[in-house]
């Protein structure tokens, strides 16, 4: 046996930490992924100065209550800029920007011609695949908390911090508080893992970047229009941004886990599907690029 058919045939283990390493230190710095993580920063800081404004002097007595889920609430204490920032960027700028990163992920690199040149490497099909998801996933939690700790520092500027009263009406201290917003970013990044295995799997059906990019958002459109027409109640709970909201029942006291875990095993069947699938694809697919 010649010694390339001895390391053709040497196993390769599913995971590799150098590799990961690698690729998200080459997404996070390339110019589109800082962009976007710089736009979904901004938006708390324009919430914020929206709200300010409003209120006149950002005290607790101005607003008239209205906007999104949070946002009054925010002029009596900043930290809820943080759940008002996660409740108006999740319905469209999270998962748009995920679904930018995880539509490019293969497309991208075959559209380039390097998606060959990482499979000569000792990496591999299904250990690419999963390198190219975790990365996704990495950027999913970045992301979040990006526009976590914008909208932190934001309402800390504008808005008096102090105890936080719960939607349930009892009262936690700040500390509390903060680790209650921890949780909510932890949650709202765990809801963009399906939007994560659908981008991933497109982008294992083209060469196109750009195309795999617009079907994915143009997927997500789509699915967020059907979930709002109440003629569909009984297909929405199947969709996988229908419990995207439920974050707010961290907000509780007692915390009401039943949406939380729904929308858990929604995503977690999401990724298994859209997961399983991109590697029927990707495993079997004649790489030319």
């Amino acid at each position: 046996m010649s010694q390339a058919e001895a390391v053709a045939r040497t196993p390769r283990p599913l995971w590799s930490l150098g590799l990961l390493r690698s690729e998200i230190a080459v997404t996070f710095r390339r110019w589109r992924t800082l962009a976007l993580l710089a736009v979904l920063a901004g938006i708390p800081v324009l919430v914020g100065i929206a709200v300010r404004i409003e209120t006149g002097d950002g005290g607790p007595g101005g607003g008239g209550g209205g906007g999104p889920a949070f946002l009054s609430q925010a002029t009596h204490n900043g930290l809820f800029l943080v759940f008002a920032s996660l409740a108006v960027t999740l319905p469209f700028f999270l998962p748009m920007s995920v679904g930018v990163i995880a539509g490019d992920s293969l497309a991208g690199e075959a559209h380039g011609g390097t998606l060959r040149y990482l499979l000569v490497a000792p990496a591999g099909r299904t250990r690419l695949l999963l390198v190219k998801y975790a990365t996704t996933l990495t950027f999913c939690l970045v992301s979040t908390l990006t526009v976590a700790l914008s909208a932190l520092a934001t309402g800390a500027l504008l808005f008096p911090l102090g105890e936080v009263t719960l939607l349930s009406g009892t009262s936690v201290s700040f500390g509390e508080g903060l680790l209650r917003a921890l949780a909510i970013a932890v949650a709202v990044a765990v809801s963009l893992t399906g939007v994560a295995a659908i981008g991933l799997f497109v982008s294992t059906l083209t060469t196109s970047g750009i195309a795999a990019m617009a079907t994915t958002v143009g997927l997500l459109i789509t699915v967020q229009i059907l979930d709002s027409l109440p003629q569909l109640h009984a297909l929405q709970p199947y969709l996988f941004p229908h419990y995207w909201l439920s974050f707010a029942d961290l907000l509780r006291d007692p915390v009401y886990w039943d949406q939380l875990e729904e929308n858990l095993g929604l995503q977690a069947l999401y990724a298994v599907v859209f997961g399983s699938a991109a590697w029927a694809r990707f495993t079997t697919r004649d790489i030319t690029a």
